[in-house]
């Protein structure tokens, strides 16, 4: 057995580079991205091609290695040359996310130094910095000391959390679940639905509140449906609010949501991912006001934040109903009790996550090292860059607007003299797309096929929208004369 521990002991050290092949790796990795970074802004927004990275499958996984050359070429033609490139400039669809380049080399120092910030004992230090990042949101949104929260791997997760915490705050139980309502409207994430039914409340009646001719909830016809299904003798528990919807990035009236909320003892959470961060700049805040009066909410700082994907959070009002609903016990985790801190709390005992990474740290360095200013700089211009886009687009002939933008997403179609409405924009759209230079993107609105652009990434200036603009003129123009 000692000679076949020592055999396989040979084997595994080749997973432990040393100094100088540490060295040699790091320089062609960061060269490797230098050189994506550099490139960026003249590289295409949107790349289509016929094998859509089929080359990987040419090299399968197998007992040999390659060397880091062979992999980084492979990475460039198969994954980071195909498809869309996210972190550009031009990429104005659905809802962008940019990937700074500090949360980049702060993943890196995560990664290597490998901190678990699951459990307070095992890296209070780790624990600590997201609970301090949780605070500062918290403060901004105007959330009670009493809130608490958790980094997540985004929207989904923290949708799921928020959902299961109201769940257990009303003490709802499977007997119940046929007679509970939940309000919400066609414009709700359907991240909302899918983690009602993750979380057991499949049966719960859904009641879709009519919208406004601006996408947004109509309050009136939230509190009407409620007193209706009081007097039905049903049960209900939980308004879902939208501060920036996907398609149109229209924003709940959250104060009169919030005041009915309150005086009908509903839980109020609101699908803030895209929207929330925008209560960081002074116009944000006034758009969305309110916010600070909802039970529980969501924001994706992969969205307003500009942070590499698989970044968000969740915040409840009342911190000790979200420990409640996820604390968790565990014989062989006994040492924790021993080891932690009686007035720290783990983010396992806040979240369905035990196994999780140090997330806070691609938050927290940019931060630092940028400051607040630039952040709160950026999505007030973002806000005015869709007003911008919002007002030119109309200057071109035959393009109509929908409603004057909330926040940073603008919905317009072109509309033909004659021919076929509908056709013609997925003709427009399909048109930009391939041309690469910008990639937006569509919707269904009432049954139209509509366009839309979402300006989030913080690497579009106005130099983008008016490129936008133009590489739109132009294919409608190519689409009229029958060139496309």
């Amino acid at each position: 057995m000692i000679n076949r521990i020592k055999e396989l002991e040979k084997l595994s050290v080749a997973l432990e580079p040393n100094a100088e092949e540490r060295t040699s790796l790091l320089k062609k990795v960061v060269q490797y991205t230098d050189t994506f970074l550099d490139n960026i802004e003249q590289m295409p927004t949107y790349v289509p091609t016929d094998d859509k990275g089929i080359g990987l499958y040419d090299s399968p996984i197998s007992e040999d290695p390659i060397d880091i050359d062979e992999a980084l070429k492979l990475l460039r033609h198969n994954v980071d040359r195909p498809g869309l490139n996210i972190g550009s400039d031009g990429y104005l669809a659905f809802i962008p996310g940019s990937g700074l380049y500090i949360s980049a080399l702060a993943d890196y120092l995560a990664a290597v130094t490998n901190r678990y910030a699951g459990v307070f004992f095992a890296s209070p230090g780790a624990v600590r910095m997201e609970r301090l990042l949780l605070a500062w949101i918290a403060d901004f949104i105007g959330y009670p000391k009493s809130a608490a929260g958790d980094l997540t791997s985004g929207g989904s997760i923290a949708n799921l959390i928020g959902i299961v915490t109201a769940r257990d705050a009303h003490d709802l139980k499977a007997i119940d679940f046929a007679r509970s309502v939940v309000y919400l409207t066609k414009q709700t994430h359907h991240s909302v639905e899918k983690a009602l039914r993750i979380a057991g409340l499949i049966e719960c009646v859904k009641r879709i509140i009519p919208l406004d001719e601006c996408y947004r909830m109509k309050s009136e016809a939230l509190e009407d449906a409620i007193l209706n299904d009081r007097k039905a003798g049903l049960n209900p528990w939980l308004v879902i609010a939208t501060a920036g919807t996907t398609d149109t990035g229209a924003v709940d009236p959250l104060m009169s949501i919030a005041d009915i909320a309150q005086t009908h003892r509903i839980w109020l959470h609101v699908d803030g991912a895209y929207g929330a961060a925008f209560a960081l700049c002074d116009e944000g805040k006034r758009i969305l006001k309110g916010l600070d009066r909802s039970d529980s909410l969501i924001i994706d700082p992969h969205k307003g934040f500009f942070l590499p994907f698989g970044s968000g959070a969740v915040l409840v009002r009342d911190g000790e109903k979200l420990q409640k609903t996820h604390h968790y016990d565990a014989d062989y985790m006994q040492d924790q009790d021993r080891l932690a801190s009686p007035d720290e709390i783990s983010p396992a005992d806040l979240s369905p996550e035990l196994t999780r990474p140090f997330r806070g740290l691609r938050l927290w360095l940019p931060l630092k090292l940028a400051g607040v200013a630039p952040f709160r700089a950026a999505l007030e211009e973002k806000l005015l860059l869709a007003r911008y886009f919002y007002e030119k687009v109309q200057q071109i002939d035959g393009f109509g607007v929908g409603p004057y933008p909330d926040l940073s997403i603008v919905t317009y179609r072109y509309i033909p003299k004659r021919g076929d409405v509908n056709q013609f924009n997925r003709q427009l759209n399909h048109a930009v797309q391939q041309d690469g230079r910008v990639f937006l993107s569509s919707t269904l609105i009432d049954g139209k096929f509509t366009l839309r652009l979402a300006v989030l990434g913080f690497r579009a200036h106005l130099d983008t929208i008016d490129m936008a603009i133009e590489i739109l003129e132009e294919k409608a123009k190519e689409i009229k004369r029958g060139l496309l």
